[in-house]
């Protein structure tokens, strides 16, 4: 199984679509810290800067679907599975982990720069001041978030099999649904894969969850998911 794991890792650390991602959330990370420490006037509480920091983890949600979407479409996941000397769950399942390690280097490299950025900026605000407990604590929970928002993606990948109708799919409940739970009911809202991760990178704060109530709700989440994927992907004609 190490081999497989060490292919697994292989393929998906060399792919042109890893590195367009890290760009992206990197860009979205500064943006962020920019617009969040500069343009929104000053900062007075230590969650309010703390958003600051924050490296948008629910980005990676589309990163593990587009990646393991595509083994599908490129009509290599069932080669791989055929050609392994285990059954084809645990090949997917040595897949999420790769990508669970993806995960981990990119909500690393993301809240370096995000921290990068935003502590210049947030130097001199009113207030109580980051300090390095807090600013790890912070760090912490978004690399937390950016593995379990990349292994919940994986899971989605795998389960839906078609990029295109993944990506919509996202995008329609983060930006369709989520908000319309958002006013019906916050507390509702919070408890959907992208409130528990905007809580626990501490995107959204002041709310109705604590970030490690948000953690958690986002791992149940993460591992309903993995289990869906992994009893569908035990059940599928590889023929």
């Amino acid at each position: 199984m190490t081999g497989i794991l060490r292919g697994e890792l292989g393929k998906t650390l060399s792919t042109r679509t890893l590195a367009a991602f890290a760009l992206v959330c990197i860009g979205f990370g500064a943006l962020n810290a920019v617009i969040i420490g500069a343009a929104s006037g000053e900062l007075d509480t230590l969650a309010e800067k703390d958003e600051a920091l924050t490296c948008l983890p629910v980005l990676l949600v589309v990163w593990g679907l587009v990646g393991v979407a595509g083994e599908y479409r490129h009509r290599t996941a069932a080669p791989a599975a055929l050609a392994a000397p285990v059954s084809p769950t645990v090949v997917l399942g040595l897949r999420i982990l790769a990508y669970t390690v993806t995960g981990l280097v990119l909500g690393v490299l993301t809240s370096a720069v995000s921290v990068a950025v935003a502590l210049p900026l947030l130097r001199d605000m009113p207030g109580e001041q980051l300090t390095a407990s807090s600013i790890g604590k912070v760090v912490a929970a978004n690399i937390a978030a950016s593995v379990l928002a990349t292994v919940l993606g994986a899971a989605l990948g795998a389960l839906i099999r078609n990029q295109v109708a993944g990506v919509v799919t996202v995008l329609v409940l983060d930006f369709a649904v989520a908000p319309l739970l958002s006013g019906a009911d916050e507390g509702l809202a919070n408890l959907t894969p992208s409130g528990a991760a905007s809580v626990l990178s501490g995107m959204t704060h002041n709310t109705t969850l604590s970030i490690v109530q948000g953690g958690l709700v986002l791992a149940a989440w993460t591992v309903l998911g993995v289990v869906a994927a992994l009893f569908s992907e035990g059940r599928r004609d590889l023929a």
